[in-house]
């Protein structure tokens, strides 16, 4: 049987199903294509403006601000602005922007975990049908005639929809999985470079003010 014979085989679920492995493969390439983007060179590009920065803060906003295509340069670019203010001020700012641009990264996970919890599901529904379409024309007199050699076929064609959703879960929980591996990644980039670029504002911070200190106590 070729893909358009079991797609009729399959019943009136294969339907949905065929929407959602849709909606699924299309998360996924843009998932893969996005992650991809972000992967290449972007800690190369943290390295950069954390040296960057313990040098030349001007220098660090640029670059940052260079980069604003890349999630981990509007990650840095957010801090990076507010230049001679508060430490603590400067860390509530790289939390939320962390929060932020984490919070856009788990873009399409809905749409899989719909997929992974609809799919089988809806593959279930229809077997059942499949199934009743299939034993609703047997009579109790027609057991084990010849007018019950249908049944068999009938029930294995109730089952394409089921072995259908099952496959299209299966796909959608393994991106899912390896795209929240990635979401970890970058969350531990973001603490680790949060965290360096905060230590290093705060010893700025600390210098110049010991250094404002001095100068009045010299005037």
């Amino acid at each position: 049987m070729n893909i358009a014979e079991i797609f009729n085989r399959g019943g009136l679920a294969m339907w949905p199903l065929l929407i959602l492995s849709i909606l699924t493969l299309g998360t996924i390439f843009e998932r893969l294509w996005f992650w991809g983007m972000v992967l290449r060179g972007e800690t190369k590009l943290a390295e950069q403006i954390l040296d960057a920065a313990r040098h030349d803060w001007q220098e660090a906003l640029e670059l940052a601000a260079n980069a604003c295509d890349q999630p981990i340069g509007r990650f840095l670019y957010t801090p990076l602005q507010l230049i001679d203010t508060n430490p603590e001020i400067f860390r509530l700012a790289l939390e939320a922007a962390a929060d932020e641009e984490l919070s856009a990264m788990r873009r399409g996970e809905k749409v899989l975990e719909a997929t992974i919890t609809m799919a089988p599901l809806l593959g279930l529904l229809g077997t059942v049908l499949g199934l009743i379409s299939a034993l609703s024309s047997i009579r109790l007199g027609d057991i084990g005639t010849p007018a019950t050699l249908g049944v068999g076929l009938g029930i294995s064609e109730a089952l394409i929809s089921t072995a259908s959703g099952l496959v299209i879960a299966i796909i959608a929980l393994a991106f899912q999985r390896l795209f929240q591996a990635f979401l970890l990644q970058q969350a531990q980039i973001f603490r680790r470079t949060g965290n360096e670029l905060e230590l290093t504002y705060r010893q700025a911070w600390l210098e110049q003010r010991i250094k404002g200190e001095a100068e009045k106590t010299l005037f």
